[in-house]
């Protein structure tokens, strides 16, 4: 399990990696994602949610770009296991569940495919595609999905370039007031 100090220093030390073909870089989006989810009211726990749903591709980098290699690095997954323990189901769910938001929101919106990126329509292919309609039904009936989606959301704006967001040490007293555990 991870402290939230070593979290802060993934980010220190890895945050400076660009978002794959975007003009932010990982942390830079993470900040936007939180600030986005906290704008919009969300709970602390999926604002923490928010911030830490990439964190996957700090703790398992693949180098720049790797669907455009036709890896799928289930980034979604790779961080459960260092949070577990230290964050309930409110914050891991909405973490675990994101990228099958994606799959659930093209299935169930006709515009969302066509404001995805490049990278994220070529990773949406490697990630299982879209949800038919019955697997569309199956998802968003789930404990935490509907939060996946709003995180989703936050996902795909969370990527504008010089956007004021409150720094990382902010975010981190979010995380102290959401962990289970002293971190």
């Amino acid at each position: 399990m991870l402290t939230i100090a070593q979290i802060c220093d993934l980010f220190d030390q890895g945050g400076h990696q660009m978002y794959s073909g975007e003009p932010v870089n990982q942390l830079e989006h993470a900040l936007q994602s939180a600030t986005l989810a906290e704008q919009a009211g969300a709970a602390p726990e999926l604002v923490c949610a928010a911030l830490l749903h990439d964190l996957g591709h700090l703790l398992n980098p693949q180098g720049e770009t790797p669907s455009a290699r036709g890896v799928d690095d289930t980034h979604q997954y790779f961080a459960i296991p260092y949070l577990r323990g230290l964050f309930s189901a409110a914050v891991l769910e909405p973490i675990r569940l994101h990228v099958d938001a994606k799959r659930y929101l093209c299935a169930t919106d006709a515009a969302y495919w066509g404001r995805l990126s490049e990278d994220s329509k070529r990773s949406l292919e490697l990630q299982g595609g879209v949800f038919s309609a019955a697997d569309a039904a199956e998802f968003i009936a789930r404990p935490y999905a509907s939060d996946a989606v709003r995180l989703r959301q936050w996902d795909d704006q969370a990527k504008i370039e010089g956007m004021a967001t409150p720094g990382l040490p902010y975010f981190a007293g979010l995380m102290s007031g959401c962990a289970l555990v002293a971190a």
